[in-house]
């Protein structure tokens, strides 16, 4: 018989946003194939409740497994009758290519269960005490990964730079001063406030704050690292009056 495979988000690092769905699905499964920016908490919880747990993260440069090999241990977990937690971090469908995953499957005939989790891009940003959304600021929010596939560029920077909206930056630390410099080029104001949100929603939280002037600069000198979420726009300066009464 077919078992099944549960596309979980876990939420962007703190356990306590974990979902109470998310953790019902962890707990029914056979086997979990859990990514590295799943939080070690929420990893301590995944290897508590599933008896067998297959670390699979993909970091940029440090791949344990290819997503095409990812893709066929789902199949060939389920084949045998296995339920099958494939976890990832912040939401499945948010850059967490849970949409290919998902498309492999049910082409295959695999059954597939989706439960939705928070993504970084807004709980790393209201976190930090920055709303994305603010009636006397740009009224539209866009996330946007920060690298592409080797070869290809599909996002048009020109279009970017022009939106009225918050831009969020998912995964690009290491390009962050080549799409600051294509922002820049694009005509994006250079006094745009930017903050960074290093590790965002755990204990080792870290906020970078800038203009897009200098926010690359900034954060070679403070080096910062992945993972972290970067917030384009000027509803960054709100921080400033929310951030000494937060807990």
């Amino acid at each position: 018989m077919m078992g099944e495979v549960y596309l979980i988000g876990a939420g962007p690092g703190d356990p306590e946003l974990l979902t109470l769905k998310a953790l019902k699905y962890i707990r029914m499964a056979d086997v979990a194939l859990v990514d590295d920016l799943v939080g070690d908490e929420v990893k301590d919880i995944v290897r508590k409740e599933v008896e067998e747990v297959i670390e699979v993260g993909k970091r940029e440069g440090k791949h344990r497994k290819t997503q095409e090999e990812i893709n066929r241990l789902m199949y060939e977990l389920a084949k045998k009758g296995k339920k099958v937690a494939r976890v990832k971090g912040g939401d499945p469908f948010v850059f967490g290519r849970g949409g290919e995953e998902a498309e492999y499957l049910a082409e295959r005939g695999v059954r597939i269960k989706i439960i939705p989790g928070i993504t970084s891009a807004f709980a790393g940003a209201e976190s930090a005490g920055i709303p994305l959304n603010h009636r006397n600021f740009d009224p539209g929010i866009l996330i946007i990964p920060g690298r592409e596939r080797e070869g290809e560029e599909r996002i048009d920077w020109s279009a970017v730079a022009k939106i009225k909206a918050t831009i969020v930056i998912l995964m690009g630390i290491s390009s962050l001063e080549r799409n600051v410099r294509r922002l820049l080029e694009n005509g994006k104001d250079p006094d745009t406030m930017v903050a960074i949100v290093e590790n965002a929603t755990t204990e080792r939280q870290r906020v970078i704050e800038g203009k897009l002037s200098d926010i690359a600069e900034i954060a070679k000198r403070r080096n910062v690292k992945a993972p972290a979420i970067i917030v384009i726009g000027d509803v960054v300066e709100l921080r400033d009056k929310i951030k000494e009464y937060l807990q």
